[in-house]
């Protein structure tokens, strides 16, 4: 299964994506397709083995890519033409750990944060120490800020990152263990972590910081939704969602937030504070346009959608056969959709005249 995160994993600031399950198990495709209980060491593409899947694709500034996955993170500077392996090869860090939630600060796209998870579950991590990574060129190069063990013994205790919207050197992780005590905040790009306030519900799944609205903060999940104004020490639960928000996204500052779940997909016009229905329809993975903001992508076990008017309605997109995973929109071109595979790893972009997909996986 995957995530996309919000700076995120959904498209440059955006990210959704169903973190808890992904945690319980990382190993199921989501299609009904059952993955490899361990990988062989044979790889079948670039991207490594047969059982690698991804966790986040970003699409950023200047035709750059970033693909996080099971067994390393992947970097384009082309828009996916050519690939260079960044972190969790053999003389890189995180090594045999999982590259996990991969996000990016609205500051600045140079600067990323990445956590790690151990590669099975229930085992300990291998050659790479769990925790959480920082870059400041993009992806380029990364360095270790914050070790897992600072915050919980559990070898999956700390479940999410999110850029902060204040600073650009603030960034939240949520430490599951914790419960309704989890949210940390750093505001000196993770080396050191503090407490913000005590969440109104202890299972969340994810969390957006919307762009262009310091302290501004929503968490979501099975409880439903709740907004802080002040950096995470106050929440208010929002009473206009009465259950589970699987997935959010926005395109950026001063642009709607998108939300689905159980009960329909939603947006909101305020910044968060309230949100009325769309419709009645679950729409998983939504990502958004940075440059369109009604623009819409979305996909399900066998197709991927568009909406051009918000979610209002959606059209079917050429089929890509495969599990579909993580998605990112271009920057600056709100009709290049990029979409990954897993088990095993693939990439595609939609093509101009939106008739096919071109592969962009690299070959061996």
């Amino acid at each position: 299964m995957t995530r996309q995160k919000y700076a995120l994993h959904f498209p440059l600031w955006a990210v959704s994506g169903i973190l808890a399950l992904l945690l319980v198990a990382c190993g199921n495709t989501g299609n009904g397709a059952t993955a490899p209980t361990y990988p062989t060491q044979i790889p079948v593409n670039g991207f490594g083995v047969a059982a690698n899947h991804v966790h986040t694709l970003l699409s950023l500034p200047n035709h750059v890519l970033l693909l996080a996955t099971h067994y390393g993170t992947f970097r384009s500077e082309d828009s996916g033409k050519t690939w260079q392996q960044v972190s969790g090869a053999g003389n890189q860090l995180m090594q045999g750990v999982m590259n996990f939630s991969l996000v990016a600060s609205p500051f600045t796209t140079q600067r990323l944060y990445l956590l790690t998870q151990p590669q099975l579950s229930g085992h300990a991590a291998g050659v790479g120490i769990l925790g959480l990574y920082t870059s400041g060129d993009q992806g380029r190069t990364w360095q270790l800020v914050s070790k897992q063990t600072d915050f919980t013994a559990a070898l999956d205790g700390v479940t999410f990152a999110t850029a902060g919207n204040t600073t650009p050197d603030e960034v939240y992780i949520y430490v599951r263990t914790q419960s309704t005590h989890g949210l940390k905040i750093s505001r000196d790009n993770g080396k050191h972590f503090s407490d913000t306030g005590t969440l109104p519900f202890g299972n969340i799944t994810d969390m957006i910081a919307p762009p262009g609205a310091a302290g501004e903060l929503l968490i979501y999940g099975s409880d439903g939704m709740a907004r802080s104004a002040d950096g995470g020490l106050h929440w208010q639960v929002l009473q206009s969602i009465t259950s589970s928000i699987f997935t959010m996204a926005t395109a950026g500052p001063r642009s709607p937030i998108y939300a689905s779940g159980d009960e329909g997909t939603y947006s909101s016009r305020d910044g968060g504070k309230t949100f009325t229905r769309i419709n009645n329809e679950y729409r998983p993975n939504i990502v958004v346009s940075p440059s369109q903001p009604q623009t819409l992508y979305t996909h399900d076990e066998t197709n991927v959608y568009r909406s051009a008017n918000g979610g209002k309605t959606w059209d079917v997109l050429p089929a890509v056969k495969g599990n579909h995973s993580s998605m990112a929109v271009d920057t600056e071109n709100a009709a290049q959709i990029f979409l990954s595979l897993s088990y095993p790893v693939e990439v595609y972009g939609l093509d101009q005249s939106n008739t096919a997909w071109t592969s962009l996986t690299p070959k061996i």
